[in-house]
């Protein structure tokens, strides 16, 4: 009985120290890393894909990877596309794996990208954040398995002396082997199964970083002006009125406010009319309480892009206009987090 025992138990570490070999030589054995010269300055873009506790490791659109050193003197800061406010700073620890940013900076001498200055978008961090908070819990459990593998490969070190029993007692162990095959098998699945989970929410992850910065349109509005007027009529104020109420029902959004022109007058006249239109429209979203952080530049595009023929008043009433759009990024509306309870589809 002692013996069939300890044939179960030699066959379960002999397979465990398999499936650790295995996962072991499946794993990326060197990585494309970019080495800077001492003094060379550079601005590179990419993800944070690790993360140290003066450094990260970022890498690029072409796989290539970043050491990037950080130092008291570097600044961290919003990239933002507002002309109006100041950037938001940053600290250090919310550099997080997954975030998009714009390192500008000089080699060291080891090699690294000493940063100076560290930018990034407000879209990107919260789409980051929400990815770390979903992708930790995953690596813990990964974690986990790999420490069981861990220790079942040391059993099995312990065991090898003990090989040569297995030979004289193996018609009398099928069963405990079986048995022993069976659990191996079930660990294999549990392994694979949490393997396939990391990748769904690294797919996810990435899908969501890619559109942070492609928009959908939400609400629009078409506010239209009399001849050589940048005035706001009653019913101009109305439908702004509409879209400031609209605005406080999303988040994350942003509005692009263009002015236009009809033909009468000539084209410098109508370009400078198109702008002052645009900027009655953002002044009045800015007085009804729209932050200017989620207003866009506003453009004044002068008697371009009509939607209407110039040739009849009716044609030029309708040209006389500003557009304003609620603007929401798909990085927040689409890319719905993995189920990571269940079986992915695909690694």
């Amino acid at each position: 009985m002692r013996n069939a025992n300890r044939w179960t138990m030699l066959m379960f570490m002999a397979a465990m120290l398999a499936l650790a070999t295995a996962s072991t030589a499946q794993e990326r054995t060197d990585a494309n890393v970019i080495s800077m010269a001492q003094g060379q300055h550079a601005t590179i873009s990419g993800v944070i894909v690790t993360r140290g506790s003066n450094s990260f490791v970022m890498r690029d659109s072409t796989g290539w990877e970043t050491m990037v050193k950080l130092s008291g003197s570097t600044a961290i800061k919003e990239k933002k596309s507002n002309p109006f406010r100041g950037a938001k700073r940053y600290e250090p620890e919310q550099l997080i794996r997954g975030l998009e940013v714009v390192v500008d900076g000089a080699g060291d001498s080891d090699g690294a990208l000493a940063a100076r200055e560290i930018r990034f978008t407000q879209t990107g961090f919260l789409v980051a954040n929400s990815v770390e908070s979903r992708v930790t819990p995953v690596e813990g459990q990964l974690k986990e398995t790999g420490e069981r593998l861990t220790r079942t490969e040391e059993n099995a070190k312990h065991l090898t002396g003990e090989v040569e029993e297995v030979g004289a007692i193996a018609n009398a162990a099928r069963s405990g082997a079986k048995a022993a095959q069976d659990t191996a098998d079930t660990a294999i699945a549990g392994v694979n199964a949490a393997n396939e989970r990391i990748a769904v929410v690294d797919r996810e992850a990435n899908e969501r970083i890619a559109a942070v910065d492609d928009y959908e349109v939400k609400e629009n509005a078409v506010i239209h002006f009399q001849p050589g007027s940048a005035l706001l009529s009653r019913d101009a104020k109305q439908q702004l009125d509409r879209v400031v109420q609209e605005s406080k029902d999303h988040k994350g959004y942003a509005v692009e406010v263009t002015g236009f022109a009809s033909s009468e007058g000539d084209a410098t006249f109508n370009r400078l009319l198109s702008k002052h239109r645009a900027d009655a429209v953002v002044q009045y979203l800015a007085d009804n309480l729209v932050p200017l952080r989620r207003i866009v530049t506003p453009f004044g595009f002068g008697v371009n892009q009509p939607v209407a023929d110039n040739k009849t008043p009716a044609g030029r009433a309708e040209n006389r206009r500003v557009e304003v759009k609620i603007l929401i990024s798909k990085g927040l509306t689409e890319g719905k987090p993995a189920d990571t309870t269940g079986t992915a589809t695909r690694k």
